[in-house]
């Protein structure tokens, strides 16, 4: 340790900060004078390190005066800060309890004084004075929880945090419908998997018939509900594991897993019926704060694969000209490729 153990008179004042500590405020003072006689004061000076990460020892420390920093190796062999330790707090618990190596680097932020609490005395006190052991022990375990809830707590945060975050990198911000980023991943996955066993998969290309129309009579806040209540029908058409997405605009595919062209062609016309018979209340023009109620339809191409497709790029090619050709047949209607 690049410090300076020395053995100086504790003031009251000295004595008054310990005895407040979460390792001794359940001491009364006859109890705490027992455990004052063996505590050893250290005096650090900025940048001194008081243990290192992997060092082996079983003492405890409180920071009397000063500020402390703890670190940790990362993979690339630089330290990362984890956390600052403030007068009154305690470290090294778990060494002397678990005799581990020490978890991280404590290094003093300032001019520091620590009191060190030796394993010989601290097994000592618990043998000789056991209610006094069992105090301290049980002031222990009470921080020990606290950190661990709060790590938690933390660590649950981080989940849902990661979580969100990816739920915004594979979805659609204003519907909720997956991204084409995702369809596209998912359609991959399955082509390159699916060499020696091809599991047959359909293919969903549609877009909402005129919209244009629509926001230049009602105002885009209505076209945005028509792209909104729409995305809602698709998903309320589909089974648990297909992936419906918001490709753009009003532009939408459903990737249809173990789904045969019969099937496919009852999924799609669920979905453009659904969608023909909704009634959809917008503005009753832009920017206007009364309301009317309109329709939407939408036209549908269906590819097949591995039937019209072996590839990511086919298979969206040839449902796009599926597409193309229920548009020029009329719209509002389904057609599969051919």
């Amino acid at each position: 340790m690049n410090n300076k153990e020395q053995t100086v008179f504790m003031s009251s004042e000295m004595e008054e900060i310990l005895i407040s500590t979460p390792l001794f405020k359940n001491l009364d003072k006859s109890e705490f004078k027992i455990v004052a006689e063996v505590l050893k004061p250290i005096h650090t000076i900025k940048g001194d390190t008081v243990f290192k990460e992997g060092d082996t020892g079983e003492d405890i420390f409180i920071l009397l005066s000063g500020a402390l920093s703890a670190s940790g190796l990362q993979s690339d062999q630089t330290q990362r800060w984890l956390f600052d330790i403030f007068p009154g707090e305690f470290f090294g618990e778990m060494s002397i309890i678990a005799h581990e190596p020490r978890s991280a680097t404590i290094t003093a932020s300032e001019d520091s004084v620590v009191m060190m609490l030796r394993s010989l005395d601290f097994y000592r006190i618990i043998t000789d004075n056991p209610i006094v052991g069992f105090k301290i022990l049980k002031a222990i375990s009470i921080v020990q929880n606290q950190w661990l809830d709060q790590s938690s707590k933390s660590y649950s945060d981080l989940i849902r945090w990661g979580e969100a975050a990816r739920r915004r990198a594979i979805t659609d911000e204003m519907t909720g419908l997956y991204n084409r980023r995702f369809l596209e991943e998912s359609m991959k996955e399955r082509f390159s998997n699916s060499s020696m066993n091809f599991r047959i998969m359909s293919l969903l290309m549609m877009d909402l018939d005129k919209i244009h129309g629509i926001n230049d009579r009602y105002g885009t806040k209505a076209g945005d509900i028509v792209i909104t209540v729409a995305s809602e029908i698709i998903r309320s058409c589909l089974r648990p594991g297909d992936i419906p997405a918001r490709l753009s605009g009003d532009e939408f595919a459903v990737l249809l897993p173990d789904t045969d062209k019969d099937d496919a062609v009852k999924v799609a016309e669920r979905i453009r019926e659904n969608i023909e018979n909704q009634q959809i209340k917008v503005p009753a023009s832009p920017g206007s704060s009364e309301t009317t109620v309109i329709s939407t339809r939408t036209s549908i191409g269906i590819s097949i694969a591995p039937l019209h497709a072996n590839t990511t790029e086919d298979f969206e090619e040839t449902a796009d000209t599926a597409l193309r050709k229920a548009k020029e047949l009329g719209r509002n209607r389904v057609e599969i490729y051919d």
